[in-house]
């Protein structure tokens, strides 16, 4: 195809105005950069407060004596923005101890859980229950907040805003296509399940059901469509429970176990076992707590492969067939005593005689 002169003139002109538009969106970035803003959407222009005022009402020599600080003119806006690249996982007590999140994607049922007068409603939304792998929101969330409350930053809430790359690198996810749709089908199902539960945070119940977002939207995009910047809400209810320091540390690891009820067992051993060099439970009572829908004995089969792998973070575990227990050993020194100890009573134990 052979283009006329004019038509060489205008694609020519089009390409220097593209390369002017470039440098200067590369300016204003830079500038942005270097006045320390995230590139988030611009936030309106606040209104002089009346403090500004009424100092500005004042004499000068009124003004000058009535302070050593300056007027803050520039409020903080109304959310945390989630930008600690070091900051170490952390998990809610409550969610750890109770089956809030689904083993199964596509759950559509009504789970209702109930021990030692705890009740629990799972509702689900348009999407299905949310899964375990959605609570990775949380805990990105949780960690962030946490983090920045232990370097004494003050503008923590429960309005959080967070890049989708960084998220998703720090929960070991895809960082092409696939992971930024699978965040976005998370988000639709973290908003559309519902909770109804009496479990207390900082002493406070909730008296209605309440979503485990309560919003969320994206921010900003690329020029392809996808997000790059996102807004959670968090729900009261699990805001409470981080004002209250009421989380514990996870192993990074975590977020690369691949099957959901490994996960879910991660989070009961680190919540029963925490400092003490060991946990035994029934597989009857883990079953229980881990809110696992499947037959029992197919329960105790994936315990059982779990324990054989050794693959689970933090923790060693040993299946007893006899007994029908496992017992979760810290990887840590105390850990390793505590197995020895173990196993020396076993071999000690007098041996029952076959029939």
């Amino acid at each position: 195809m052979v283009l006329g002169r004019g038509a060489i003139e205008m694609k020519s002109l089009q390409a220097h105005m593209a390369a002017i538009e470039q440098r200067i969106k590369a300016n204003a970035e830079r500038a942005q950069a270097e006045q320390g803003a995230l590139p988030f959407e611009a936030e309106p222009e606040a209104a002089p407060s009346i403090e500004d005022a009424a100092d500005q009402a004042q004499p000068p020599k009124a003004r000058a004596k009535s302070s050593h600080l300056v007027p803050n003119r520039h409020r903080q806006g109304d959310f945390f923005i989630a930008d600690i690249l070091d900051a170490i996982p952390k998990g809610d007590l409550a969610s750890m101890e109770h089956p809030l999140f689904a083993l199964k994607a596509g759950d559509m049922r009504v789970r209702a859980y109930e021990r030692n007068g705890v009740t629990v409603t799972v509702k689900p939304g348009h999407d299905g229950c949310a899964t375990i792998h959605d609570k990775d929101v949380w805990i990105y969330c949780i960690s962030q907040l946490v983090e920045a409350m232990n370097r004494g930053r003050e503008d923590v809430g429960r309005v959080v805003r967070f890049t989708a790359y960084d998220f998703l690198v720090t929960t070991n996810r895809p960082t092409a296509g696939v992971g930024y749709q699978r965040m976005a089908e998370a988000f639709g199902r973290l908003s559309g399940t519902r909770i109804e539960t009496n479990i207390e945070t900082a002493g406070q119940r909730e008296r209605a059901g309440f979503g485990l977002v309560d919003s969320w939207r994206v921010i900003e995009k690329d020029n392809g469509g996808r997000m790059v910047a996102v807004e959670v809400e968090l729900p009261r209810w699990l805001w409470r429970a981080v004002e209250a320091r009421h989380v514990l540390t996870l192993s990074r690891d975590y977020f690369r176990l691949r099957k959901p009820l490994d996960r879910r067992i991660y989070e009961l051993a680190r919540k029963h076992c925490g400092a003490q060099p060991k946990w035994r439970v029934s597989i009857k009572t883990l079953y229980e707590k881990s809110g696992s829908t499947d037959a029992l004995r197919n329960f105790r089969g994936a315990v059982k492969a779990l324990a054989e792998a050794g693959e689970l973070p933090d923790y060693r575990m040993a299946f007893d067939t006899e007994s029908d227990a496992v017992t979760f050993y810290a990887r840590a020194e105390k850990g390793r005593v505590a197995q020895i100890a173990d196993l020396k009573k076993t071999l000690a134990a007098p041996k029952r005689k076959a029939r």
